[in-house]
């Protein structure tokens, strides 16, 4: 059972369906997985606008491609390969974006005057100690603190082991925990 109640072998055949061209089963995939989805995404990138859109755009790109799906079972998993290597390449064009934007303008970009200066500071302190974690490591805090996935979902979606999904997240939550002190730790899981 997954997180949301249903057995894995629902996917394989809301995936059959959909490769026919039921718009309904399409629309239940789309639904169950996105939010996986989008913790990977927003794991890998660590901003919300860019995730949503590489989520966006990862999740078109598996509904144009299901036929390429060889186990459609664990239609999730391969779901979220899709959305990690997209991440992954927004992130690495983001660089060269920036890099070449940097070289053409030297003026300071506005910094969200609209938030108050502790709420900065509190979603500076979150970034910096989340960008500290391993990219498993913030998957996995992700997945679990933040969408409510099981372990053993974890390792489905993420290829590892239960037991690795849990020493992930053991230690990202210690890291996390020596980063932002006892006081912010519950404030993590809402403000990456």
């Amino acid at each position: 059972m997954t997180t949301n109640g249903t057995a894995p072998d629902d996917d394989a055949r809301l995936v059959a369906r959909a490769v026919m061209g039921d718009d309904a089963a399409i629309e239940k995939l789309v639904r169950r997985h996105i939010d996986a989805a989008f913790a990977v995404a927003l794991a890998v990138l660590g901003d919300r606008d860019e995730a949503e859109d590489v989520c966006q755009d990862a999740m078109v790109r598996a509904l144009e491609r299901l036929g390429d799906c060889r186990h459609p079972e664990r239609f999730g998993a391969w779901l979220a390969e899709i959305v990690r290597n997209r991440a992954h390449n927004s992130r690495a064009y983001a660089k060269v974006r920036a890099t070449q934007e940097l070289a053409e303008h030297t003026a300071p970009s506005p910094n969200g005057a609209s938030e108050g200066v502790e709420r900065a500071e509190l979603r500076r302190r979150i970034h910096v100690a989340l960008g500290a974690l391993t990219e498993m490591q913030r998957l996995v805090v992700f997945l679990h603190d933040m969408q409510g996935y099981a372990h053993h979902e974890i390792a489905e979606l993420l290829h590892i082991s239960e037991t690795s999904s849990r020493q992930y997240l053991f230690v990202a939550r210690k890291r996390l925990r020596t980063d932002l002190g006892p006081e912010l730790m519950e404030d993590y899981a809402r403000e990456p």
